[in-house]
């Protein structure tokens, strides 16, 4: 079994007012976008949030048949998010992604998929290793999490240092991994689409 594991829990400060999970890019939230994406790979999403979320991105997400994995501190950053909703993913393999990175490719997802070795796999894309957008072992994952979190770090990439994922140089354009997380970058977006 596949699982996926979408990441909303953050209180989107450099967004704004608005939780940038369910702003919309070219009519459809970012959340939409992203769980449009992941699950035509994984039998399962997973979508780590906030509970105060849960409400919008329901709504945001339509006919998705989802779970949640409720932050139990919340926006307790990316590898919190990572362990908790790796907690609830039934798979033996999870993907894992943000839920502002609304161009992500399901070939992508596939490719990593195909390409897990050790502990998963990670891309290499325009020269860095981005392990918001990989798929990792689900129990070596919680145990990374654990570990990070334990030492005071909750930085993704010290999680990712505990693993031995394969790594995926270039397996796709640097645009199928890039955030939305301003308005003014949201804007931009929606000026060059109409």
């Amino acid at each position: 079994m596949r699982s996926a594991v979408v990441l909303a829990g953050g209180h989107s400060t450099r967004f704004g007012q608005q939780d940038e999970a369910v702003a919309e890019l070219d009519g459809d939230p970012l959340i939409r976008q992203v769980v449009d994406s992941v699950s035509e790979g994984v039998d399962e999403v997973v979508v780590n949030c906030r509970d105060e979320q849960r409400a919008a991105i329901d709504e945001a997400v339509g006919d998705h048949d989802l779970r949640y994995a409720i932050d139990p501190v919340p926006d307790g950053g990316p590898v919190a998010g990572i362990r908790t909703g790796c907690r609830v993913a039934r798979g033996a393999w999870t993907v894992v992604a943000a839920c502002d990175t609304p161009f992500v490719d399901p070939s992508l997802v596939e490719t990593l998929f195909e390409q897990c070795r050790g502990d998963g796999a990670v891309p290499r894309i325009a020269g860095r290793c981005r392990p918001l957008m990989a798929v990792y072992d689900t129990d070596a994952a919680i145990e990374a999490c654990e570990t990070t979190l334990g030492t005071g770090s909750r930085a993704a990439t010290d999680f990712l240092d505990r693993l031995s994922p394969a790594v995926v140089s270039e397996p796709a354009p640097p645009e199928t991994v890039a955030e939305i997380d301003t308005r003014a970058t949201l804007r931009l977006l929606c000026s060059r689409s109409t």
